[in-house]
């Protein structure tokens, strides 16, 4: 094999461990195992496993099957590695997806990728807004201030933080926060907990 098809195999097989980096990704985004998309695509579970792992290139006859298996457009699958899609290991700024939350004034966006063990999100909370009530879950997190001030009550204890603040705490503790200032304030928040297993107030 000459220099020129070594570099032709060496960018087929970065494009098929994007592609299936990009199909895990879909499918941990979705809580679906190897049997059910496997399943769902009428492809035998080996099959996606390898098309998973980059071993194996994602051949046009499955592409139609396994992107409506996943509720997406095949073009999603294929896309360039630049492009503003799903990955495993990143996000990009443009494709945040926002995590429903109950109380007034804070939006909550998800900055870790589908599958991390820690969820990362940028809590963003209006001037004024705040928790509903203290709530507490299980895991632990951690926080950093980017931007304005917020009300963090743990355990009973008020802390006012402002731009640069940290903080860290058990989520078994009753907790809650609000925004006391005049301006947005924006928060660096980290949860072991995955956002579909915390019920809380906010």
């Amino acid at each position: 094999m000459d220099v020129l098809d070594e570099a032709a195999q060496k960018s087929k097989d970065d494009a098929d461990v994007r592609v299936g980096r990009r199909v895990r990704a879909l499918r941990l985004e979705r809580h679906l195992s190897l049997a059910e998309l496997a399943a769902r695509a009428g492809v035998s579970i080996g099959a996606l496993s390898q098309i998973e792992r980059g071993m194996s290139s994602l051949r046009v006859k499955v592409i139609w099957p396994l992107a409506a298996a996943l509720d997406i457009e095949p073009s999603a699958l294929i896309a360039d590695g630049n492009d503003a899609v799903s990955d495993l290991y990143c996000v990009r700024a443009s494709s945040r997806r926002a995590i429903p939350v109950k109380s007034e004034g804070i939006a909550k966006a998800l900055l870790s990728p589908p599958g991390a063990t820690l969820t990362g999100m940028l809590v963003t909370v209006e001037a004024g807004g705040g928790t509903a009530e203290a709530y507490a879950h299980a895991g632990h997190e951690f926080g950093c201030v980017l931007a304005g001030e917020v009300e963090l009550v743990v355990d009973s204890t008020k802390y006012v933080l402002k731009t640069g603040d940290s903080f860290a705490f058990k989520s078994t503790l009753l907790h809650a926060f609000r925004n006391p200032g005049v301006e947005q304030c924006q928060i660096l928040w980290v949860n072991t907990t995955k956002p579909s297993e915390v019920r809380d107030g906010a």
